[in-house]
C-alpha cells in the first residue's frame, strides 16, 4: 500500500522555508509583499531575499556563539567610570576594542586590585569579539581548571581540551585568588602554550608576574608559563580602589548612620 505525498506548498513563504530559508515567517512575507506592491523584478526581489536572510543567519550564529562564550551579565563598556582609576590606559583599551590583537594572536593581561573592572573590561573585549565574529570562551582560572581536573579518562581530557584551546579569544578570570596545585599549573601552561602566537588569551589578575609563583607554589612551569604568556602580551595595570567598596559608602560621605531605636519602656502612672 503506498502513500499519497502532499502537494507542494503553494504558500511561497513556506516554500522558502522549505528550502532552509531561517529568516521568520513575517519577514519573508513582508518581503513578498513589498517586492510584489513595489513591482520588483527577479533580481532585485533575490537580493532582498539574500540580505534578510543573511542578517538572520548571523543573528543565529551569533546567538550561539554567545551561549558557547559564557560571557554571563555585565555592564556594556560605555558604563565604565574612567574617572575612578587613578591610573589606567584607557588610549590602550580603545586600540585594544578595535580586535587587532586577535588577529595577530596576542595577549592581554589586566592586572588591579579587586573591584576595579577587570573582569568588566575583559568581558567587553569578549563582546567585541562575539559582535565581529570571533568566537569566545569565559571562564575563571579555578572553573576551567576545575572543570579539566575532574575528567576521568584521556580521551575525554582532550575533549574538554578543546573548549579552551579552539576559541579565538579565550579569557580566564581571577587568576591569583585562589591557591593552585602543579597540575593545575601544568594545565594552564599547556593551554597558553599551545595557544601561543594563533589565539589570544585574556588574563585578569591582582598580582604581578613575578607573584605568580605564589598561586602555585612548587610548579617548575611556572616562569616558562610566564615567558610564553608575556611574550606578546599588552598590559593594561589599573590603579584604583574598589569601585564597589567606593560606591557602598553614602554619595554624600558625611551622612552620620542613624541612631538606633529606643525600646519603648513603661509609662509612669
Amino acid at each position: 500500500m503506498t502513500t499519497e505525498r502532499e502537494p507542494p506548498s503553494t504558500d511561497p513563504v513556506e516554500s522558502l522555508r522549505a528550502l532552509g530559508f531561517r529568516a521568520p515567517r513575517e519577514a519573508l512575507a513582508a518581503l513578498l509583499t513589498h517586492a510584489h506592491q513595489s513591482h520588483f523584478g527577479p533580481s532585485e526581489t533575490i537580493e532582498q531575499l539574500v540580505v534578510i536572510e543573511r542578517r538572520a543567519r548571523e543573528a543565529t550564529n551569533l546567538a550561539r556563539r554567545t551561549k558557547a562564550a559564557a560571557l554571563g551579565t555585565f555592564k556594556p563598556i560605555d558604563r565604565f567610570d574612567w574617572n575612578h582609576p587613578r591610573k589606567i590606559d584607557r588610549a590602550l583599551i580603545d586600540r585594544l576594542l578595535g580586535l587587532d590583537f586577535i588577529e595577530r594572536g596576542d595577549n592581554v593581561l589586566f592586572r588591579g586590585q579587586s573591584g576595579v573592572g577587570k573582569s568588566m573590561l575583559a568581558k567587553a573585549l569578549g563582546q567585541a569579539a562575539l559582535e565581529r565574529g570571533y568566537s569566545v570562551r569565559f571562564s575563571t582560572l579555578a572553573a576551567a581548571l576545575a572543570d579539566l581536573l575532574q575528567q576521568e579518562s584521556l580521551p575525554a581530557f582532550e575533549r574538554r581540551l578543546k573548549r579552551y584551546l579552539h576559541p579565538d579569544l579565550l579569557v580566564l578570570d581571577e587568576l591569583g585568588y585562589l591557591p593552585c596545585d602543579t597540575r593545575a599549573a601544568d594545565l594552564l601552561y599547556n593551554i597558553v602554550s599551545r595557544r601561543h602566537e594563533s589565539r589570544s588569551t585574556v588574563i585578569t589578575t591582582n598580582l604581578s608576574f613575578k607573584q605568580w609563583g605564589t598561586v602555585f607554589p612548587g610548579a617548575a612551569c611556572v616562569v616558562a608559563l610566564v615567558d610564553r604568556f608575556a611574550q606578546h602580551c599588552h598590559r593594561v595595570d589599573i590603579d584604583a580602589d574598589s569601585w564597589r567598596d567606593t560606591h557602598n559608602f553614602d554619595r554624600d560621605g558625611d551622612s552620620a548612620p542613624p541612631a538606633p531605636r529606643r525600646r519603648p519602656g513603661k509609662r509612669k502612672p
